[in-house]
């Protein structure tokens, strides 16, 4: 079976053609500038078929985009499957799906009206999500298409993490509470943590650390998410590449007065001017981050430092919260690479019983154990696969 993984954003798309029971991937690549002048890029997975990189391709809109990507994968002679009928299926990534999914959906009218009663609370998202649903649709109709959500594994937490305190009413009202994002990385990298530790999910208690330029830690417990660190929004929680994290509300009434800015300008500097970029002046990258630190910038190295310490409170806390850990996984791009990071977020961590090797954490990308023999709690190394995650779920259904 193949499944198509779409990502689309409002300008771009990106793609993986794999087969979701072996895990193989045959091709991916990017479609970028829809709308605009359209740059596409395909990388077959296969030996002997040739990798096209941002060639110029008409794509004013996404159905163009779509049409692109499968006359790469089905081109006679670097294409990586014989025709159309080769895709099963169509594996959608959406965002934010509200409390109206708690799980992977075959996509239907009334699922797509649904997607689309959450676009207030996704504005960039899910418009672009349904965007690329309808493409998809329009190019291949006839195919089963799945919507898996970011916002779905979250709808596990139980009221009293997801609630605000504020007037109930704009809960029952407006569903303002918290939802939690990178779901489908959570729930990937736990189910492969159970596998690694030779242990069912619900026996084991986990806190899920996707780290990057956007980072979550979840707590995981019995294989449910019981708490996770972003909220209503993909703002909250930890300092990212740009984005604030949790701060006290009122320095924005400060702000917005003393600097004359509207509730648009102050969610521009939070969102886009802020997180380590804000704090070091110098990168939202981590990696630049370290090496201007070492270098003596003491702001770069601040930003890290605020990162690190950030991610550590929430791991005492989420095992507080569950009353003790299992095992913690470090995943994403500064997660699955950056040993120094890894290192000083666990470092400390002794008295919950971890114990870190410096030797097995000396890797990168790749699963690993990353704590000593004797650690009574796990640390872990797990390369997350979205897109692989996709395809299950969309396999699953369809089958």
């Amino acid at each position: 079976m193949n499944i198509l993984v779409i990502n689309a954003g409002s300008s771009s798309l990106k793609y993986q053609l794999l087969n979701p029971d072996t895990g193989v991937l045959l091709a991916k690549g990017l479609c970028e500038r829809i709308g605009i002048d359209g740059k596409f890029t395909y990388k077959p997975q296969v030996d002997g078929k040739k990798k096209l990189d941002a060639i110029d391709v008409a794509m004013p809109t996404h159905s163009e985009a779509i049409q692109a990507v499968l006359n790469a994968l089905v081109d006679k002679d670097n294409g990586v499957i014989a025709s159309m009928k080769e895709i099963d299926a169509v594996g959608h990534r959406v965002v934010h799906g509200g409390e109206a999914f708690n799980k992977s959906v075959l996509i239907t009218d009334e699922v797509m009206k649904a997607v689309e009663d959450c676009i207030p609370l996704a504005p960039l998202h899910n418009p672009a999500n349904i965007t690329g649903i309808k493409a998809c649709q329009k190019v291949m109709p006839g195919v089963p298409m799945v919507a898996v959500f970011d916002t779905a594994f979250h709808q596990t937490m139980p009221a009293k993490a997801y609630t605000y305190a504020l007037p109930y009413e704009y809960y029952e009202n407006d569903k303002v509470r918290r939802y939690g994002f990178h779901g489908t990385s959570h729930k990937y990298v736990a189910g492969r943590a159970a596998a690694m530790l030779g242990k069912k999910p619900e026996d084991l208690k986990l806190i899920s650390c996707h780290l990057g330029n956007g980072s979550s830690v979840t707590a995981i417990d019995g294989g449910k998410s019981v708490d996770t660190s972003m909220g209503f929004t993909p703002l909250a929680g930890l300092p990212m590449g740009t984005r604030s994290g949790d701060l006290d509300a009122g320095i924005l009434q400060y702000l917005m007065n003393k600097y004359k800015m509207n509730i648009d300008d102050m969610l521009n500097v939070l969102n886009k001017k802020s997180g380590v970029l804000g704090v070091s002046g110098v990168s939202s990258d981590f990696r630049d981050l370290e090496n201007a630190g070492k270098e003596g910038n003491d702001r770069a190295a601040l930003s890290v430092d605020m990162f690190n310490y950030g991610v550590k409170k929430l791991i005492g806390s989420y095992a507080a919260a569950m009353g003790g850990v299992d095992a913690i996984i470090f995943t994403a791009g500064v997660g699955e690479n950056s040993k120094s990071q890894r290192m000083a977020i666990a470092s400390g961590l002794e008295f919950m019983g971890v114990k870190m090797d410096e030797k097995a954490n000396d890797t990168r990308g790749e699963e690993a154990v990353i704590s000593a023999a004797d650690s009574k709690v796990k640390v872990l190394l797990i390369p997350t696969n979205e897109e692989l995650m996709i395809a299950k779920d969309t396999a699953s259904l369809v089958k």
